[in-house]
């Protein structure tokens, strides 16, 4: 379990939360805005789980988290067509809905990729990523204490100074693997990476934000890790982006 260990909590929902090590870490972008891959998914979704395992390979890019960081949304809007998604979040079907209200996305569906804060259709084709240089907007550092929390500090560039950000912080899980008992992929056996488990957004702060250390969805991922963003108020591009392993 890698240092994590599982408890039950009422309702008879699974968390994780940190047994050892408790060791803080700190986490930094680059100066150039680091990509965001965003998928939304389902469990109910005969189409999600070839989607789903590209995504996984990802975990061995070369540019994983200084160029590009991937998240996996586990939509609700499935639940009820046969097997209910453990990882599925109404919030995260809003949050698919809003990126169509922002006019991100043209309609809301998936398996649906959000590439740096536009809808990103071209996995369906040739899923090849271009990860050019990004514009240079300045560092995202995040200091994490597992099981306490995480303080976020940008250092924008000139001209995004004294701008107004909302910050985000998620965790996310690797090596999980669910067996489906109902709905399209019945009788499968789906094995993910970055999903995510839990999702915090913080209003508009002056270059820092603090998080609390959230309660888990699940408690048998082989390893974790943590991402932070920012956004403007009313968006979806990110601004920077910032992640990295847990201990």
């Amino acid at each position: 379990m890698n240092g994590w260990r599982g408890l039950l909590l009422s309702g008879g929902l699974m968390a994780a939360v940190v047994a050892q090590p408790t060791q803080a870490l700190t986490l930094q972008s680059p100066v150039e805005r680091v990509n965001l891959l965003e998928l939304y998914t389902s469990h109910g979704c005969s189409s999600c789980p070839p989607a789903d395992a590209w995504l996984r390979k990802l975990e061995r890019h070369p540019g994983l988290w200084q160029k590009l960081i991937p998240l996996a949304f586990h939509v609700d809007y499935w639940d009820d067509l046969g097997w209910p998604d453990r990882f599925a979040s109404p919030a995260f079907s809003k949050r698919q809905r809003d990126h169509r209200r922002q006019g991100a996305i043209r309609s809301v569906y998936t398996p649906g990729f959000v590439l740096n804060g536009q809808e990103w259709r071209q996995w369906f084709y040739r899923p090849g990523l271009d990860l050019s240089a990004n514009e240079q907007v300045g560092r995202l550092t995040m200091q994490v204490d597992p099981g306490t929390g995480a303080t976020l500090k940008f250092s924008p560039q000139p001209h995004l100074r004294g701008g107004k950000f909302e910050a985000h912080f998620a965790i996310l899980g690797f090596g999980l693997s669910s067996r489906i008992g109902g709905g399209e992929n019945r009788g499968r056996t789906l094995e993910e990476n970055f999903v995510v488990l839990s999702h915090q957004q913080a209003a508009s702060g002056e270059g820092e934000w603090r998080f609390t250390w959230p309660e888990l969805s699940a408690n048998e991922a082989d390893r974790l890790a943590v991402v932070a963003w920012l956004t403007r108020p009313d968006s979806s591009r990110q601004v920077q982006a910032a992640g990295g392993w847990l201990p």
